[in-house]
């Protein structure tokens, strides 16, 4: 394809679909870098990967890295999850916003631009993808109803934590109920007073046939649901209060139960800052 072809075709693209900025879907990905290689794991996702791998990509507007220091892992609950066994894998985690109604177009860029990467030796093999799922947003929740930074904002907005919650129903129409009740009762009753902005949530969706090898197929399309808790403080500092009690909370309505309940806090781009930390 020549140049002038190439750029034809940009700019036909440009022309055509949707443009908003809603977050109509996500990237969540969670990896532990093996043992000894987290100082180059750290580099090579902050200065390579991240840009080449992601944020350089058509449609994906937004994009944040969070770190569970060794304190933070010990927070985790349910001992016995779903998501990561140990509870304590996947120190690092990467959530980005992808423009509503471009999951396809994206999707298609990124399949084809990773094995790019992988033939080129620029996708690092030490490291472990511990829950890796693009998502569709279903509903974003506020504490301060519509004062404040929307959904839009929250991967740009200085936050001070990120709390991932993963909670599973028993089936699809068990999961439609329970994204009802977290929606009009649970969570606003949970972020009153809170140190949670907003709690954004999604659905998972299955990758592609032709994925890299690596990422394993998403489990739980129908039934799972992913919550990301936008904090204004560090979340060791009143975990207890605004956390403890949440997997009861959703056992006790019946309608799921929870699967991962995991604290971070934003990692310092171009510095190493908590890899010491991680073990």
């Amino acid at each position: 394809m020549s140049e002038d072809t190439r750029s034809s075709t940009y700019a036909e693209l440009a022309a055509v679909g949707p443009y908003g900025v809603r977050p109509g879907h996500a990237l969540i990905t969670m990896v532990e870098p093996h043992p000894g290689h987290e100082y180059a794991y750290n580099r090579w996702y902050e200065d390579d990967h991240y840009y080449a791998g992601a944020m350089a990509m058509p449609w994906m507007f937004a994009g944040r890295r969070w770190v569970a220091t060794r304190d933070l892992q010990l927070l985790r609950v349910p001992e016995k999850s779903a998501i990561a066994q140990p509870v304590t894998a996947g120190c690092y985690l990467s959530t980005y916003w992808i423009t509503d109604g471009r999951y396809d177009d994206h999707m298609r860029w990124t399949v084809a631009i990773n094995k790019r990467l992988n033939r080129d030796a620029r996708v690092y093999q030490d490291r472990t993808h511990v829950f890796t799922a693009f998502q569709d947003h279903e509903v974003t929740v506020y504490r301060d109803g519509a004062a404040g930074p929307r959904d839009i904002h929250a991967l740009d907005h200085p936050y001070a934590g990120l709390v991932l919650q993963v909670i599973d129903a028993e089936g699809p129409e068990e999961r439609a109920e329970l994204l009802e009740w977290l929606r009009s009762r649970h969570l606003p009753k949970r972020l009153a007073g809170s140190p949670a902005a907003m709690v954004t949530v999604f659905r998972p969706t299955p990758l592609p046939l032709d994925r890299m090898s690596y990422v394993k197929q998403v489990e739980g399309v129908d039934t799972r649901l992913t919550l990301l808790w936008f904090l204004e403080a560090d979340p060791r500092d009143r975990w207890e209060a605004s956390f403890g009690g949440l997997g009861d909370a959703v056992a006790e309505g019946g309608l799921g139960r929870l699967e991962l309940l995991a604290p971070f806090v934003p990692t310092v781009p171009g510095t190493d800052r908590y890899v010491d930390r991680l073990r």
